[in-house]
């Protein structure tokens, strides 16, 4: 069976599973509000959790929570992951938080390259590749988002700038290594907005990615990558998001913030 990718946005929890290749989860933050507007903590998660069959679970919360998350997932086949890094290892960067710092921690998994932080933080694609290689050599497993505006694919150029941001992230970047990244395609369009790719377009995209990466490294290199799609991924699309065959999982965002449907996505992510 092909492992499948699941990932739950960085405004909730992030999930892995896979089919084959595994799927992954991450889900980004320690309190979650759930349906009546109040949060919901890991505890509560963790009561309607369903055991995983084909799916890991990869929770990223923000810094001040990764110690809590770590207690409260650590007899669960749920990892936990960070929601950013700065990419120099030392030295008088105030606020910062280094790659060693969250390996530290016990963390295994960090979002890297959100749209969030790309529009909001000046992250670029040179500081999305120092970050990569930051995450490589820590041990961790990047979790590289890339995507395309709305302008962007109307101009007809979603395929040569998905290509130009995973080659860039990629940059430098050994095929022993490569195997540990996972690609997260996130039309920036479709983020929080209700509106989802089509199954056919997140295909067409995820395809367009492992081709990239099989360009770069080789097939087998190529089969061996996770790659997610992000996007307004609910509990009415998910099956038919993950059914797709370069789509090996997905990072959710505003399902994740009620604990209900952030389960049957994960239950779609568990299906044979």
């Amino acid at each position: 069976m092909e492992q499948k990718t699941v990932f739950i946005g960085a405004t909730g929890y992030d999930h892995y599973c896979t089919e084959g290749r595994k799927k992954l989860l991450d889900a980004g933050c320690c309190l979650i509000e759930n349906q009546l507007g109040r949060p919901y903590t890991a505890e509560e998660l963790k009561a309607i959790l369903p055991r995983a069959k084909w799916c890991d679970v990869v929770v990223c919360v923000p810094f001040v929570n990764i110690p809590a998350a770590l207690k409260a997932f650590k007899d669960m086949r749920v990892a936990v992951g960070a929601e950013n890094l700065y990419f120099e290892p030392n030295g008088a960067y105030t606020g910062e938080v280094s790659a060693d710092m969250l390996r530290d921690l016990g963390v295994k998994y960090v979002i890297i390259g959100h749209s969030e932080r790309r529009q909001y933080f000046a992250e670029t694609d040179v500081t999305v590749n120092k970050k990569v290689h930051a995450a490589l050599e820590a041990g961790l497993h990047p979790i590289i988002c890339v995507g395309e505006s709305l302008e962007q694919r109307e101009m007809g150029v979603t395929m040569e700038l998905i290509a130009l941001q995973v080659k860039s992230a990629l940059s430098g970047v050994a095929a022993d290594k490569v195997r540990k990244c996972v690609i997260a395609y996130e039309p920036i369009w479709a983020i929080g907005t209700g509106k989802t790719a089509t199954a056919e377009q997140a295909a067409e995209v995820c395809t367009a990615i492992r081709a990239t990466i099989r360009n770069l490294y080789g097939a087998r290199v190529a089969r061996s990558v996770t790659i997610q799609y992000g996007g307004s991924m609910n509990p009415k699309n998910a099956a038919e998001l993950l059914a797709q065959p370069d789509v090996d999982g997905g990072l959710i965002g505003g399902a994740s913030l009620k604990p209900d449907q952030f389960v049957d996505i994960i239950n779609a992510a568990n299906q044979e």
